[in-house]
């Protein structure tokens, strides 16, 4: 018999599977690992490290951040209006830009509630005959003086923290429209999950809109992917198209579009 000892499990290096079953339940249990932590806990290089983390990504079950990476977080509420109209402002115009671009005059259109939806309102004032339908109220008030755009509010239960309507009335009133498109947009969305809302109330309103549009599209900023609520909306196969910053990772970007799903990435200047 040799007297050679066997090597200890633990030092037998791991298929790239096995390692990246490893690292989900290493970040299931510490939600967020450095690069530098996971080369440490399975004794790899950084390029190996990088290379598990983008086909972890790809399949949408990890999010890159700046040195690391993470599991999905929840999110248990959403911002108020005030603070969301004074963040991503680029972001935002980035993506409201690009949506106009499928914008022609004599369409009628769904905006959703959110300051994303805001930026939407300069494009379409420059064009005519235009019917926008929202939920949202600061929609609403910046359209006061357009007097050429037909504005159509749905009505519902006050949000109060969000300044939009939701619940089964505002979804009441989309069921009798005909619209051409609904753009959509999300507090929280990943591959895996599709688009996902804290506020159950939410869910009845965008699930109308979408029925009622021929096209539906996501319009959203690549911080909130990876994030995922409650209450789910709908998968991202869902939208005919999906509009977010060009910040999205390309490894995200790669996995999504691997789906058949029709992403587009809006350049912020």
């Amino acid at each position: 018999m040799s007297s050679q000892a066997k090597p200890d499990a633990a030092d037998v290096p791991l298929i790239p599977d096995q390692r990246r079953e490893a690292m989900l339940r290493q970040l299931r249990r510490d939600k967020v690992l450095s690069v530098h932590q996971l080369m440490e806990s399975f004794n790899c290089s950084h390029m190996t490290v990088r290379r598990d983390i983008a086909a972890l990504e790809e399949a949408g079950l990890v999010y890159t951040v700046p040195g690391g990476v993470r599991i999905a977080s929840h999110v248990n509420a959403e911002p108020s209006h005030q603070l969301k109209a004074v963040v991503e402002l680029p972001q935002k115009q980035a993506i409201a830009r690009r949506a106009a671009d499928t914008l022609r005059s004599g369409m009628s259109i769904y905006l959703d509630a959110g300051t994303t939806m805001l930026s939407f309102v300069p494009h379409i004032v420059e064009l005519s005959n235009m019917t926008v339908v929202t939920n949202d109220f600061e929609i609403v008030r910046e359209f006061a003086s357009a007097t050429h755009v037909n504005v159509i509010h749905i009505g519902g239960q006050l949000d109060h923290a969000n300044l939009s309507s939701v619940g089964s009335l505002a979804a009441a009133t989309l069921r009798q429209l005909v619209l051409d498109v609904a753009f959509i947009s999300a507090s929280s969305w990943d591959l895996r999950r599709g688009v996902t809302t804290p506020s159950a109330p939410k869910v009845e309103v965008k699930l109308a809109a979408m029925d009622a549009a021929s096209r539906t599209m996501l319009t959203v900023a690549s911080s909130k992917y990876g994030t995922v609520g409650l209450y789910k909306v709908a998968s991202l196969e869902r939208f005919d198209q999906v509009i977010t910053d060009d910040a999205l990772a390309p490894a995200a970007a790669n996995g999504i579009r691997q789906q058949g799903i029709d992403l587009v990435l809006a350049e912020v200047r």
